[in-house]
């Protein structure tokens, strides 16, 4: 009776245990954590999505949506009716808590003794990630691409993701979000591109040099460039044109490309005029005012800056 009661007590143990709905969650999340994506999909008896993107379901992109998640712990089971039991996960993310319920079912027994516990079936959910002018982003630190700037990401659950993305010219703030369920997706990721100061720089560099030439001109109207200065009045003296202010580059996506906000500065034109009457004559020295439209094409290889010069 004695070695009975002992055998009956051990099963009872394991089944609380090993043998647990909750032993199978605590499997699950440590296949995560440890970037097991075959395991973890297994586990979870997921199927991927259509046309999803699988980057997020395997090795350092899964490991690192982990990370984030703190205090976690997997609570006691409950049942939901039959041989069905649900498994609440509490955690927090950067303070906030929050939880993820599992729902599991009996599905037999092994050597007609322990309990055999599944995940409900279900199907991953997905988290849409997009950049403006690109066709590649970060996300957890691995890169994704972007076929027409967007993909859809399957992503198993709890978990962290943070996208970004990091170019020579251009470059997007993270954008963050966290995947507690299936049905509770979050948000679609749009990262906002913008310049870099290495691009900026390399505009303003062009754009400089292009004003830098229409200022060496000594004549009243600078060919091909945006500002001139309208007199009826006789030359009496050598005409100078400086640059007062140079524009402030502002680029922008649009349209599959990049483009440049009107450009407006100030010239500054010093000469010497005679009267056509009186033939008096007097020093000039005066702000100009200008703006004109440029062109801007970026490639891995090169920036290239085209003024448009429209006369008026």
């Amino acid at each position: 009776m004695l070695v009975v009661a002992g055998f009956i007590a051990t099963v009872s143990v394991l089944n609380g245990q090993l043998y647990s709905p909750e032993h199978q969650v605590r499997l699950y999340l440590d296949a995560m954590r440890d970037g097991d994506g075959e395991k973890a999909l297994g586990l979870l008896n997921a199927s991927v999505p259509d046309g999803a993107n699988p980057t997020l379901l395997d090795g350092e992109a899964l490991s690192r949506g982990s990370n984030p998640l703190e205090d976690l712990e997997v609570g006691e089971a409950r049942g939901t009716g039959g041989d069905r039991v649900e498994v609440p996960v509490t955690y927090t993310v950067d303070g906030v808590a929050t939880s993820t319920v599992f729902p599991l079912q009996r599905t037999g027994t092994e050597w007609g003794f322990f309990n055999v516990w599944q995940f409900e079936p279900t199907v991953l959910p997905t988290v849409e990630v997009s950049a403006l002018n690109s066709v590649v982003a970060a996300v957890n630190g691995v890169d994704v691409g972007l076929p027409d700037g967007r993909a859809a990401l399957a992503a198993l659950y709890p978990t962290a993701l943070t996208a970004e993305y990091e170019g020579r010219y251009f470059s997007a703030p993270a954008r963050h979000a966290t995947i507690t369920s299936r049905e509770n997706p979050p948000p679609p990721l749009a990262l906002a591109t913008e310049a870099t100061p290495e691009l900026t720089r390399a505009v303003d560099d062009q754009l400089h040099a292009f004003l830098d030439g229409c200022a060496e001109q000594t004549v009243f109207q600078p060919t091909n460039c945006p500002f001139n200065y309208p007199t009826n009045e006789r030359l009496a003296g050598d005409i100078s044109w400086s640059i007062a202010e140079y524009p402030t580059a502002t680029i922008s996506p649009g349209n599959g490309g990049w483009y440049l906000a009107t450009l407006r500065g100030s010239a500054r034109i010093e000469t010497r005029l005679r009267d056509f009457f009186s033939g008096a004559v007097r020093d000039v020295s005066e702000a100009v005012p200008f703006e004109f439209e440029a062109d801007l094409v970026v490639t891995e290889d090169a920036i290239t800056v085209t003024p448009v010069v429209r006369y008026r």
